[in-house]
C-alpha cells in the first residue's frame, strides 16, 4: 500500500513538472496569429510524454490543466465576443482542443512507432477541433486573404487555412523532436511505459477491501 501511494505521489510530481514545462514552452513562440494560435517550441510534447508514460487518465488530467493555462495566456477575453461565442471558444478552442492531448498514450504499448503515432493522432485531433470551431464560431468571417487572393463566403477554407498554417508546423516540429528524444536511451528510460497508478480513492478502496479479505482468510485458517 505504501509503494502504491509513493507511485501516485511520484506520478503527480512528474505531471506537475511536465505541465509547468509545457506552459513555459508555450511562451516561446516562433509565430503568433491575431486570434490566437501560434507555433511554439513543441509545447505539446511534455504533456504527451506524460500520457505515454502513465496512460490516458493521468494524461487527460494534465492536458486539462494545460488547457486552462492556455485560456489564461490567450487573449480570448479581450476579443469582444458575445457570451455564446465566448463559451463556445473556451470549450472548443481551448478545453477540448488541448485536453485531447491526454490521449497521446493510446498506442503506448506498441513501442516506439506507437508512441509517435499517438502523438501524431492527438495533434490531428486538436487540429480537427480547431477546424470545427472555425466553421461553427467564426463562419461570419466572410472575407479573408489566402494564396495571394481574396476569398469570400468559404468558412471551411478559412478554417483550414487559419488553423492549418500553425498546426501543421507545430505538429511536424513536435513529432520530429519526440522521435529524436525517444531514441535517446536516457530519455526513453525516463518515459518508459508504466502501469497506471490507480486514482487515489479507487486505490485506497481496492487495497482496503483486499486487506480485509486477507484478514478474514487468516482468521478462518486460524479456526
Amino acid at each position: 500500500m505504501k509503494n502504491t501511494r509513493l507511485k501516485r505521489v511520484r506520478a503527480l510530481c512528474e505531471c506537475a513538472i511536465m505541465l509547468a514545462l509545457s506552459v513555459v514552452l508555450s511562451y516561446i513562440k516562433f509565430w503568433q496569429l491575431p486570434f490566437d494560435g501560434s507555433i511554439t517550441l513543441f509545447s505539446m510534447l511534455p504533456v504527451c510524454l506524460i500520457a505515454i508514460k502513465y496512460g490516458w487518465k493521468w494524461g487527460l488530467g494534465t492536458a486539462f490543466c494545460f488547457s486552462w493555462f492556455q485560456i489564461l495566456q490567450g487573449g480570448v477575453f479581450s476579443w469582444g465576443l458575445t457570451p455564446g461565442m465566448l463559451i463556445g471558444s473556451l470549450l472548443l478552442d481551448y478545453i477540448l482542443a488541448y485536453t485531447v492531448l491526454g490521449f497521446a498514450g493510446i498506442f503506448r504499448k506498441k513501442g516506439y512507432f506507437g508512441m509517435l503515432g499517438g502523438i501524431t493522432l492527438v495533434c490531428a485531433l486538436r487540429f480537427l477541433i480547431h477546424f470545427l470551431a472555425g466553421i461553427i464560431l467564426w463562419a461570419n468571417f466572410e472575407q479573408f486573404e489566402a494564396f495571394g487572393q481574396v476569398i469570400q463566403n468559404n468558412p471551411v477554407l478559412y478554417s483550414i487555412c487559419y488553423n492549418g498554417v500553425y498546426m501543421l508546423p507545430e505538429t511536424v516540429l513536435t513529432v520530429i523532436v519526440a522521435a529524436i528524444l525517444l531514441k535517446i536511451p536516457q530519455i526513453s528510460k525516463l518515459f518508459a511505459v508504466e502501469n497506471e497508478p490507480l486514482p487515489f480513492a479507487t486505490a485506497d478502496v481496492a487495497l482496503g477491501l483486499k486487506y480485509e479479505q486477507n484478514e478474514k482468510e487468516e482468521q478462518e485458517n486460524d479456526k
